[in-house]
């Protein structure tokens, strides 16, 4: 059981990287939540296909590069990076970042919980800060939270 939910969850990460928005929306059950715990937000049904057309949008070469998977049981951890070239708007709780042109490759860590084969949670667990300061907007981040 435990393989088939490695290639569960290989599966959803190949649909994300096509950008397949129906088929990254149907690897979820109909009450499956997407957290981004970088910025504290849940996305649920339909949108949990939102975070995957933001960073599509932002980062159209994005890529998805897969380190380590770890299964116990319906529990996936994926130890994972987040490449690609900031070409379009990234857009945050804090506002929209422009495109910056800078490449990434974003430290991560994805957790999933599967439910019958489809996922019941993922908590993703990207490293803001890196994210940021490889942007090059960590060193005026001050600028966007002065009153």
């Amino acid at each position: 059981m435990s393989n088939d939910n490695e290639k569960i969850i290989r599966n959803a990460y190949q649909v994300a990287e096509v950008q397949d928005i129906p088929g990254w929306i149907s690897c979820f059950t109909e009450e499956g939540t997407f957290t981004d715990m970088s910025v504290g937000i849940t996305y649920r049904g339909q949108d949990v296909g939102q975070p995957v057309v933001n960073y599509a949008e932002a980062f159209p070469d994005m890529h998805r590069e897969l380190y380590d998977v770890y299964v116990k049981g319906d529990i996936v951890v994926v130890e994972l990076s987040l490449n690609g070239t900031h070409q379009g708007p990234l857009n945050t709780p804090m506002g929209v970042i422009p495109p910056t042109g800078k490449t990434i490759q974003v430290p991560c860590c994805d957790v999933f919980r599967l439910d019958d084969g489809k996922i019941e949670s993922f908590n993703c667990y990207p490293s803001g800060t890196v994210l940021f300061g490889q942007l090059g907007v960590l060193t005026n981040l001050e600028a966007a939270f002065t009153k």
